[in-house]
């Protein structure tokens, strides 16, 4: 894919963050409740081929929605890119869709968007960098944050 000019990098979460905060988001987000556009991702692993499932931040920016790994090159995002598909839940709602990730260069506006939308919550993963920003600087951290243009495929 275009988009894996990435540098590899993965900051691991802390123990509050693994243990307390992504089970909390999880739990809210499968009785139905988002928390500022949160979803559980569900992919395919790569090997094993079994469900697997995180929360993330769905974030819609002019008309598209993307999925942005602040944490750089993760275990989903791995498995994003080997199974090209995947699906949001909220509650009872299941949003199947396709994923094509961004080159670098096409990453800078989204980024913005990210910084703007979850800069408290996710901020210490981008190096200092803010929405406000210059170019250059999310040109900078683009490689080592992975993003997913997501095309919602219709119900059946």
């Amino acid at each position: 894919m275009a988009g894996q000019e990435s540098t590899n990098r993965y900051v691991e979460p802390g123990w509050f963050t693994k243990h307390v905060f992504n089970r909390l988001v999880q739990m809210l987000t499968s009785m139905g409740i988002s928390v500022w556009g949160s979803r559980t991702l569900w992919l395919r692993g790569r090997s094993s081929g079994e469900w697997r499932s995180n929360p993330v931040n769905l974030l819609s920016h002019n008309g598209d929605h993307y999925l942005v790994a602040p944490r750089g090159e993760t275990q989903w995002v791995r498995n994003l890119r080997a199974a090209g598909n995947g699906e949001l839940r909220v509650g009872r709602k299941v949003q199947s869709f396709g994923a094509t990730e961004l080159d670098n260069a096409g990453k800078t506006d989204v980024l913005r968007a990210y910084l703007k939308r979850w800069k408290l919550e996710v901020g210490i993963f981008f190096d200092g960098v803010s929405a406000s920003s210059p170019i250059a600087e999310l040109d900078r951290i683009a490689p080592n944050h992975p993003v997913f243009r997501l095309t919602f495929m219709k119900a059946q």
